[in-house]
């Protein structure tokens, strides 16, 4: 139970800079619900399987796929383009502490008059993560468009 209540709380919570972003990019008010029902699904179902300890690169790819996915269902429902949906719903799993974390011990180590290892490894360790995420994002977003509409059976 308390799972289900804290999955509730993300989706809540990951729905509003959703809707927000949506609307910043002059999406129409009658799919506002939907850039929202997709974001919040996204997290949640991201926040699920790093609740089940899947590491949170692969956990975002998993959401950014049914992301993907549902914004096409979304937009064959609506006859309109996917990436209306898609943008804003991703944006609640943009790894912003990871890439807040790499530039503030970036600007530590350049400070520092000698290399510390520790920032070093902070440096590294956050940048890679904050790559891999925006990667399994990109990756992830993109693949179900790529099965979706393609041309040719894929076997």
């Amino acid at each position: 139970m308390n799972l289900f209540l804290e999955l509730l709380h993300d989706a809540f919570f990951s729905a509003i800079p959703a809707i927000g972003f949506a609307m910043v990019f002059n999406v129409p008010k009658r799919f506002l619900p939907y850039c929202g029902l997709a974001g919040a699904i996204g997290h949640s179902f991201r926040s699920l399987l790093m609740h089940f300890d899947m590491p949170i690169e692969w956990a975002t790819f998993a959401a950014a796929a049914l992301v993907g996915v549902m914004t096409i269902r979304f937009a064959k429902k609506h006859l309109a383009p996917p990436l209306m949906y898609s943008v804003a719903a991703i944006i609640p799993m943009v790894p912003g502490t990871y890439a807040y974390n790499t530039l503030i011990s970036i600007v530590q180590l350049s400070v520092q008059e000698q290399i510390s290892s520790d920032l070093t490894s902070l440096v590294i360790f956050n940048g890679l993560k904050t790559v891999f995420i925006l990667g399994a994002i990109a990756v992830g977003l993109a693949m179900p468009s790529l099965v979706y509409y393609r041309t040719r059976p894929i076997i």
